[in-house]
């Protein structure tokens, strides 16, 4: 096994992902209970004491409110930038973290880590990728738009969790209230589900157009409950795909659940 990724819970209720490597495994956020938690780790074979430690990409509740039960049931460290850090609404010592700036990388269980900036509305989100003999698992949510930082991880990623949030249409005509509406839909909020497709798009063009077409595994992440659905979300990526002729063999597309643990995808 070089890398490989599981997501626990992916969505606006809660998100955590494993990721690990043969010299260990971390977590990306801790958005659902501890109990949670420990009982997905252990479908997976990995006990708590296991976690060399927990990222976090930033403070919102649906990416911490498990953080501070699980770190008393582990040794773990916390990896977060300080801003980030500062806002977790938990108690938790400043000898559990290992802070970092925005933009920097760092070695942590045999994988190379890489830190970027992503546009949500909270002090100093970021997203991660893991690099490891030559293959790189990224994971893209909660932006409300591609930055060219935040487009160099889709494109250069072989397996890819990528936010399709939410179907406009769907959020426009919903019963949330206008300002919550005007937040999803803003730069700082989340991708829809078209806005995912053609960063995608963009992406697989390039690669077409240099000729280094490679396998790509792309996981729909954190879909909202209220204005999506996995079917809307992969008929739109497919659709938009599709029309650009950029379906092919190399390309696997699959939603990550919103509650239930997935598969585990290696690379």
């Amino acid at each position: 096994m070089n890398l490989a990724i599981c997501s626990l819970a992916s969505g606006s209720s809660g998100n955590c992902y494993v990721v690990y490597s043969e010299d260990g495994c971390i977590l990306v956020d801790a958005g659902i209970s501890a109990k949670q938690i420990r009982e997905g780790l252990l479908k997976l074979g990995i006990g708590e004491t296991d976690l060399k430690a927990v990222l976090v990409t930033h403070d919102h509740s649906d990416h911490v409110k498990g953080l501070g039960t699980l770190l008393k049931r582990t040794d773990a460290k916390i990896y977060a930038n300080e801003k980030t850090f500062k806002g977790i609404d938990a108690p938790i010592s400043e000898e559990r973290w290992c802070g970092f700036e925005t933009g920097s990388s760092f070695e942590l269980a045999g994988m190379l880590v890489e830190t970027f900036p992503v546009s949500h509305d909270t002090a100093d989100p970021v997203g991660y990728s893991f690099s490891r003999g030559g293959k790189r698992i990224s994971i893209v949510t909660d932006t409300g738009i591609v930055t060219p930082a935040v487009f160099g991880h889709i494109k250069s990623a072989d397996i890819l969790v990528l936010e399709s949030n939410h179907d406009e249409n769907i959020l426009r005509m919903g019963r949330y209230p206008w300002f919550l509406k005007q937040r999803i839909l803003g730069e700082k909020g989340h991708l829809s589900n078209e806005a995912a497709a053609f960063a995608l798009a963009e992406a697989l063009k390039q690669e077409k157009e240099a000729g280094s077409v490679r396998d790509k595994m792309v996981l729909l992440a954190h879909l909202s409950k209220e204005n999506n659905f996995p079917e809307m979300a992969m008929a739109t990526m497919n659709n938009i795909l599709e029309e650009k002729n950029l379906l092919s063999r190399n390309l696997k597309i699959q939603i990550l659940s919103r509650s239930d643990v997935s598969p585990i995808y290696f690379i």
